[in-house]
């Protein structure tokens, strides 16, 4: 397994037993119904599992199909439960500025938000929905942010293990649009 980004800038953090290195990182994705929250999850933890990493994700979308908020939760590394407490993430992903207000506690002092928005803020901000509006499909959006997380060193794999794992995990007909919104927000 190889280091995932050397780690402490992201908030992971590097230990383990006799000598060895461990990962953890404790995650929140948060947006409103159909802005690809899920997709997210679903990437990040299989980026986990290929890095050799174990993991765990909780979601909660109840009333996600008519525009509500949807939360889940990823750790990475040796954990025992799925649930991150509220100010126990280390690393916060945002589709929506408005979110911060609902989930923005769940992210601990010196965890980092990365936040699709045109706003400023104590936070790091793109406008990812206007990226994938240029990139012609708003589909885009979340993998827009994902890679602008990445290169800002926010979580725990690089560039080129999500790269595999969005090709590994994209479905055929979505796999090329993804990988343009990813690559967009590698170089923003």
């Amino acid at each position: 397994m190889r280091c995932l980004r050397g780690c402490l800038p992201c908030g992971c953090h590097i230990g383990g037993r006799n000598g060895g290195r461990s990962v953890k990182q404790q995650i929140i994705i948060s947006g409103k119904g159909g802005q690809g929250v899920l997709f997210l999850t679903r990437l990040l933890a299989e980026a986990g599992m290929v890095a050799g990493l174990p993991v765990l994700t909780s979601e909660t979308h109840g009333m996600a199909m008519r525009g509500g908020t949807v939360i889940s939760h990823v750790k990475v590394g040796s954990f025992m439960s799925p649930l991150i407490r509220k100010g126990g993430a280390d690393a916060g992903l945002f589709l929506s500025h408005s979110n911060i207000a609902i989930h923005g506690d769940y992210v601990g002092p010196g965890g980092r938000c990365v936040v699709n928005t045109d706003r400023a803020g104590d936070f790091l901000g793109v406008d990812a929905t206007e990226y994938a509006r240029e990139l012609g499909s708003l589909l885009m959006t979340n993998l827009v942010l994902l890679g602008y997380a990445i290169t800002k060193g926010v979580l725990f794999c690089d560039a080129s293990l999500m790269r595999t794992v969005i090709e590994q995990t994209s479905p055929p007909r979505k796999r090329e649009l993804n990988l343009r919104g990813f690559e967009r927000g590698l170089h923003l």
